[in-house]
């Protein structure tokens, strides 16, 4: 394992986020990836959460089964016609886990070992690293957990935001605390009703991050979001030196994705970002 000084408690650290674990080595948003990403020094696991129709919080990137690399129940590959008709939201969660979506490997991540694995639960990821850092006598890490929203896909493929986040916060609540916690998404409704509950003291008040992927000023963003976020987390190309330090006086971290060349990551960090997401940790241990 590689050794690290850093925590991701810590404020002068920088936060090493593992992209849906470490997709670039190991199937993503998986167990064996989270671990694997943990061996390799992220102070952060990054993850994707959506909701099956049994209402479990289920790790997954996609609503449904990415036939770039998921296996049906059958043996046979999901074919690219139909993925989008295998709508988690729509199955249980013990029908979920049928599905192999490790086998086939990835051919976008060559590097990417391939093994037999499922799309697991969020609170069993939380509990099988809390093993593992126990195990490992590891520093404390994150948890930074993306909530996959588009409004045009509520009740569709997914909960509304107040249903959808209900659920989240509730496996957080048992399992972790506070302070380990970030919840981020691309869907700023998501990222409003939990700031609303947190400040009712209805849900946790973790640190909320804004993803970012427009080409408006995060001025404008912020606007929209409607508060200060803890984090702004924007397509890596669309910084600059001069827009990290503006965040920086408005007393916002920035954490970019998704970061997977060396160069890349050695001048963000020459600028001064707080952090990065990556599917390579790997890569970045020489920063």
């Amino acid at each position: 394992m590689i050794a690290t000084t850093f925590t991701s408690l810590s404020p002068s650290a920088f936060d090493l986020q593992g992209h849906r674990g470490c997709r670039g080595l190991m199937p993503e948003n998986t167990i064996p990836a989270f671990l694997k990403a943990l061996d390799l020094g992220v102070t952060t696991l990054e993850m994707d959460v959506v909701i099956s129709k049994d209402r479990q919080v289920v790790v997954s990137h996609e609503p449904y089964f990415n036939a770039a690399y998921s296996i049906g129940p059958d043996g046979q590959p999901v074919d690219k016609k139909d993925q989008k008709s295998r709508v988690l939201y729509q199955m249980n969660y013990a029908d979920i886990r049928r599905y192999d979506v490790g086998s086939n490997g990835n051919v976008a991540y060559p590097e990417q070992q391939k093994l037999k694995v499922y799309k697991p639960l969020l609170s069993d990821v939380i509990e099988q690293a809390e093993a593992y850092r126990t195990a490992k006598n590891l520093s404390d890490f994150s948890y930074n957990i993306e909530i996959k929203s588009e409004p045009s896909e509520y009740n569709k493929s997914q909960p509304e935001p107040a249903d959808f986040c209900d659920l989240v916060q509730t496996v957080i609540r048992k399992q972790l605390p506070t302070e380990r916690v970030v919840i981020q998404s691309f869907d700023f409704a998501m990222l409003r009703h939990w700031k609303q509950q947190a400040n009712a003291g209805k849900y946790p008040n973790v640190r909320l991050s804004a993803l970012v992927e427009n080409l408006r000023s995060f001025e404008k963003n912020i606007d929209e979001l409607g508060f200060k976020p803890d984090i702004y987390s924007p397509y890596y190309r669309l910084l600059s030196h001069r827009k990290i330090d503006r965040l920086h006086e408005q007393g916002i971290k920035v954490i970019p994705w998704t970061v997977n060349q060396q160069d890349d990551m050695k001048r963000l960090k020459e600028w001064g970002v707080d952090g990065l997401i990556t599917d390579y940790p790997d890569r970045a241990g020489s920063l």
